[in-house]
């Protein structure tokens, strides 16, 4: 008699689940491995990251973002189930109750593995009205569509977009692209709270500049509806009105983790779920967990963090996907890098902000500069403002924040490298970057705020 084929059970068909199943599979075949994959939705292994662009009309069509469809991972011997939605684990029985969703029929099946990629959610807050029709979040293709639906049958141009983190940004600029009137309530002193707020100024007076009003400190809530129940405007605490045609949230989102929870698995802070290095779920050792559902170890703060980004997402799935298929990887973690855009202007940030190292307790200086993307007297020139922390006793970088126009946002990864490496900033400054006319002043701005932060740590001493 064979041995026993053994059965790995994926939750969640996108980034990290599918991404997963693939390495599994490319591990162990059929014969040795059976894959049962649920996927709430219509789609799989698709850029949600990209929507903003699809919906902007930048990215042509939807299926440009989809980079494996179910029946390309069915030809790969993954039993991919869409429009199934897993409702209840039992990790004591082995097993996992999942609904189709166009029948209505449930049925348990039993995992000798299982992956948890059940992603995340954007937040819905629970006010009057957030739940009219005209008022959506954008987290998956599914969402995206009904945005889109609605953008092509709504008369009105009036957008407000309520949130101003990376998607409500990135969302802003694509109503823009459609010619929409585009509103930005957020609650904070200014946009973008992944950003200082002096850096975050500089996102504010550049979206002003593009015509996208932007409010700070308006609290909303509700979304006011009209006779026929359609979101007609958003209301604030602050008393005021903004007239909406379609209301977009960009809260943010927050890990979907209610199965595990109720399975009893170990949830953070954040509410994600806490795996060990090589994505195991803590106290379990055949469940798996990655993607925006899990907690991962911020590298320079030294505790866990919620960071939902796609390239994480396909990093986790690797690792997990090694692991079921015997071999052996990690995932050690991340030290915050992120970039966007808004029109013309580039955003980006890895390591801390001044609140953040605040709360674990470092003593730091800043160092904040000026300076261009070539060359100043190369054509094209742009400015952009390069804002850097490093601990007060030790010169460690601690943080890089970058605002500015084309060709500022990539220079974080050099930050972000050295951040992993655990560089100095008198070290960061000894970096032999690539300098040429076209791609940089001869001091490239990062080493020019590097510079300076270690004449702002020499001169606070210890």
């Amino acid at each position: 008699m064979g041995a026993a084929v053994e059965r790995l059970v994926v939750v969640g068909g996108d980034a990290a689940g599918m991404a997963a199943a693939s390495q599994a599979r490319r591990l162990k075949g059929p014969a040795e491995l059976e894959i049962v994959a649920f996927e709430r939705s219509h789609f799989t292994s698709y850029s949600a990251c990209g929507i903003p662009y699809w919906i902007g009309g930048v990215v042509p069509d939807r299926d440009d973002l989809i980079a494996r469809t179910p029946e390309e991972h069915r030809a790969r011997g993954i039993d991919l189930r869409t429009r199934t939605e897993v409702v209840e684990l039992d990790p004591a029985g082995g097993r996992v109750r999942a609904r189709d969703l166009e029948s209505g029929a449930e049925s348990w099946t039993g995992f000798d593995q299982l992956v948890l990629a059940t992603g995340a959610r954007p937040v819905r807050p629970p006010l009057p009205g957030i739940d009219a029709p005209g008022v959506h979040g954008v987290q998956t293709l599914d969402d995206g569509q009904q945005l889109l639906e609605t953008l092509e049958k709504t008369p009105g141009r009036r957008a407000v977009v309520v949130g101003a983190g990376y998607i409500g940004v990135e969302m802003a600029e694509a109503l823009v692209g459609r010619d929409y009137e585009v509103t930005v309530l957020h609650r904070g002193e200014q946009p973008m709270a992944t950003l200082d707020p002096d850096m975050g100024g500089l996102v504010h007076r550049a979206m002003n500049g593009m015509g996208i009003r932007t409010v700070a400190g308006a609290e909303v809530t509700a979304i006011l509806t009209d006779d026929e129940g359609r979101a007609r405007a958003v209301a604030t605490a602050q008393g005021e009105e903004y007239p909406a045609d379609v209301v977009v949230l960009g809260i943010g989102v927050e890990p979907r983790t209610e199965l595990a929870r109720a399975a009893g698995l170990p949830l953070g802070e954040s509410g994600g779920l806490l795996t060990d290095l090589s994505m195991r779920v803590r106290g379990h050792g055949n469940i798996w967990a990655g993607g925006d559902c899990v907690e991962v170890l911020d590298l320079v703060a030294g505790r866990n963090r919620h960071i939902p980004l796609g390239t994480h997402a396909n990093k986790h799935g690797q690792v997990i996907g090694s692991g079921v298929g015997g071999g052996y990887a990690t995932f050690p973690g991340v030290v915050g890098t992120a970039v966007s855009k808004v029109c013309d202007l580039e955003i980006a940030r890895t390591g801390l902000r001044e609140k953040d190292a605040l709360a674990v307790g470092l003593r730091f200086v800043t160092a904040t500069i000026r300076s261009t993307n070539t060359a100043g007297y190369y054509p094209g020139a742009v400015e952009m403002t390069v804002k850097m922390l490093a601990e007060r006793r030790t010169g460690r970088l601690l943080g890089v924040q970058i605002v500015g126009g084309p060709g500022a946002a990539k220079r974080v990864d050099i930050a972000a490298v050295a951040l992993t490496a655990g560089m100095t900033v008198e070290q960061v400054v000894a970096l032999d970057l690539g300098y040429a006319p076209p791609f940089s002043p001869v001091w490239d701005p990062v080493l020019v705020a590097a510079r300076k932060a270690v004449t702002a740590v020499r001169a606070a001493g210890v």
